[in-house]
C-alpha cells in the first residue's frame, strides 16, 4: 500500500524592485492550489534623497519582511532593458539589494521576468497592470485591489514562483543556519479583518498591510 503526504506549502516573498516605489508581498501555497495571501506592503523613498540612503532604506524593510514572514524562497523581477537608463538603473539597484538580503541568510532567489509573471497569472504574456492586479485580486480573494500596482506586481511575482518555480535561481551560501528550523517561529498570517502589529517603518518606507487590508 502506498501512503501519500500532503505537500507543505511553500512560502514566497515576492519583490518588485524600484528606488521610489519597491513592492512587496507575501504568499503560501503549492503548485496547482490556490495561493494564500499573507501580507503585501510598499518601500517608499523619497525622489530627492541621495541614493545610499534610499538603498539603505529598501534594505531595512527587505530585511524586517524576511525577519517577520521567513519565507522559504524570493523571488524578484528580473530587470529588462528600458529606454530611461536612470530608470533601469534604480531598479536594477533596488533588486541587488533585495537579492543580497536573501543570499546574507541562505536563502534560494529566483529570477522571473514581467512576461512570464503576466503569463504565469492571465495567461497573457502581454497583459497589462490592470489586469495582472485584477488577477492577483481574483487569485487571492482580496476584498480590495491592491494598490499601487507595485504592490500587485510583488504578489504576481510571488504567485508566478509558485506556480512555475523554474525561473533563474541563485543561492546565497553564508547564513543559512538562519533558515526555517533553525530561527525562531516565523510571525503567522494575519487573520481576516484584523491588524497585525509591525515595528514601526523607518522613514520613508509605507506601513506593512496583511492579510485582510489594503495597500
Amino acid at each position: 500500500m502506498t501512503l501519500g503526504f500532503a505537500r507543505q506549502p511553500t512560502r514566497v516573498l515576492g519583490i518588485d524592485p524600484g528606488l521610489t516605489r519597491c513592492g512587496l508581498g507575501v504568499v503560501d501555497g503549492v503548485p496547482g492550489k490556490a495561493p494564500e495571501l499573507v501580507a503585501v506592503g510598499l518601500v517608499r523613498t523619497p525622489s530627492e534623497d541621495d541614493v545610499a540612503a534610499r538603498l539603505l532604506a529598501i534594505e531595512t524593510e527587505v530585511e524586517r519582511w524576511l525577519s517577520e514572514y521567513r519565507p522559504d524562497t524570493v523571488a524578484v523581477e528580473r530587470v529588462f532593458s528600458q529606454h530611461n537608463v536612470r530608470t533601469v538603473m534604480g531598479t536594477a539597484q533596488a533588486g541587488a539589494v533585495a537579492i543580497v538580503c536573501a543570499a546574507r541568510r541562505g536563502l534560494p532567489v529566483a529570477l522571473h521576468t514581467p512576461s512570464e509573471v503576466k503569463a504565469a497569472v492571465t495567461g497573457n504574456g502581454r497583459a497589462n497592470k490592470d489586469q495582472v492586479t485584477t488577477m492577483v485580486t481574483r487569485l487571492l480573494r482580496m476584498a480590495e485591489r491592491p494598490r499601487p500596482p507595485d504592490a500587485a506586481d510583488a504578489l504576481a511575482l510571488a504567485i508566478c514562483h509558485l506556480w512555475r518555480g523554474h525561473g533563474a535561481g541563485l543561492r546565497g551560501g553564508h547564513g543559512a543556519g538562519l533558515r526555517r528550523g533553525q530561527a525562531p517561529a516565523r510571525a503567522p498570517a494575519a487573520v481576516p479583518g484584523t491588524a497585525q502589529a509591525a515595528q514601526p517603518p523607518p522613514a520613508g518606507v509605507c506601513a506593512t498591510h496583511a492579510r485582510g487590508g489594503s495597500v
